[in-house]
């Protein structure tokens, strides 16, 4: 695996155990980035480490939670409603029009108590907020979508 920096590679290092004991079976470590994913419920994300600044690393959790969904000003009225009753993280809506759910946290600081919370906190709104979105304004589920795809 390759790292950008120092500060990228030893952020990763430091949270791969923190990640096994967090989440056990739930994360997947990736062999070709600095990366986990998690599953829980419906929502599956993924937990990246990059490097930030010269000397810093930020740990970045992302959760797909609904893709092709009518993007109607409601909806978006919607997404930057719940975006202020947050307390971790935010929706945006990714280049190809997928909604996503996303926490980032300082690498070099980070704990894992915070690095916990971020992640649960991503994939926990993700699994809540997917159906109510799919319901309303049509789409697929992050986990539907993988499950079309995967092979038989």
């Amino acid at each position: 695996m390759q790292f950008e920096s120092p500060a990228q590679k030893a952020t990763f290092e430091k949270i791969v155990p923190w990640m096994k004991d967090l989440f056990g079976s739930f994360a997947g470590q990736r062999e070709d980035a600095p990366a986990f994913s998690v599953s829980v419920g419906s929502a599956m994300a993924l937990t990246m480490v990059y490097p930030w600044r010269e000397e810093e690393a930020v740990i970045s959790t992302r959760a797909w939670v609904v893709t092709g969904a009518e993007l109607t000003p409601e909806l978006m009225h919607y997404l930057l409603r719940e975006n202020d009753r947050m307390s971790f993280g935010a929706f945006g809506i990714d280049p190809d029009g997928d909604i996503f759910f996303e926490h980032t946290i300082l690498g070099s600081t980070c704990d894992q108590p915070e690095l916990k919370s971020s992640v649960l906190s991503v994939v926990l709104v993700a699994d809540e907020y997917d159906d109510e979105i799919v319901s309303r304004w049509g789409g697929q589920r992050a986990i539907d979508r993988v499950a079309k795809t995967a092979p038989a």
